[in-house]
């Protein structure tokens, strides 16, 4: 049991990763509940997000339910098999974080804004967890699409890094790196949790905020 937990806890290696495939797996091209296209072209003028904060299922709901989120869709990311699948991530050996990709109007709704929303609905100081979920699939993870974001995510971890520390709380274990492949997961992981509403969640907040600069 010992040797199965430190297996999750470790990314695996190029060498050690599972091989993967060369195609796609199947998914919904639909919001379940938005009604808008999963995958791209998207709109003019929209930006995209990708974040990991534990279990996609509630990490998915908690953005779609912002105003001004064009879409969003649960993936695979910042590993290194391509095209995995949900059970292969499950073993730790793919490398990926469960994750959600955003896609949102910034006319509407800042990223600052957004990256609100992921702060403060996990707790960012767990490592290679979320509650009772253990492994590497389930980190805390900003995936940034450009230096600004890149920037704005950073100014954000110290910020809240100081509000968590004079509250008693841990060091941030966040990861923040430019955005890599997106592999969409299953169709049956898109909305979870609207598809089913009794469904498990696994958000556990730190009940830490900060108030939101300016520009």
């Amino acid at each position: 049991m010992f040797g199965l937990t430190r297996k999750k806890l470790d990314m695996p290696t190029k060498e050690s990763a599972l091989p993967g495939r060369a195609t796609p797996i199947e998914t919904a091209s639909t919001h379940y509940v938005l009604g808008s296209p999963l995958k791209g072209p998207f709109p003019e003028g929209l930006e995209m997000a990708m974040i990991g904060m534990g279990c996609f299922w509630g990490a998915e709901r908690a953005f779609w339910q912002l105003d001004g989120v064009y879409t969003t869709a649960v993936g695979y990311s910042a590993g290194l098999t391509p095209n995995p699948t949900y059970e292969e991530v499950c073993t730790g050996g793919t490398g990926h974080n469960e994750v959600v990709l955003v896609v949102f109007d910034p006319a509407r709704l800042s990223y600052r804004s957004l990256l609100k929303t992921f702060w403060e609905q996990h707790d960012p100081t767990q490592g290679m967890r979320q509650g009772n979920d253990v492994g590497t699939q389930y980190r805390s993870g900003i995936y940034t699409f450009g230096d600004d974001q890149a920037k704005v995510a950073t100014g954000l971890r110290r910020e809240y890094q100081t509000a968590l520390k004079e509250r008693g709380h841990g060091t941030i274990s966040t990861e923040i790196i430019a955005a890599e492949p997106f592999y969409y997961a299953e169709s049956y992981h898109q909305q979870y949790l609207a598809k089913n509403p009794g469904g498990y969640c696994g958000l556990g907040g730190t009940g830490v905020s900060c108030p939101m600069p300016l520009a």
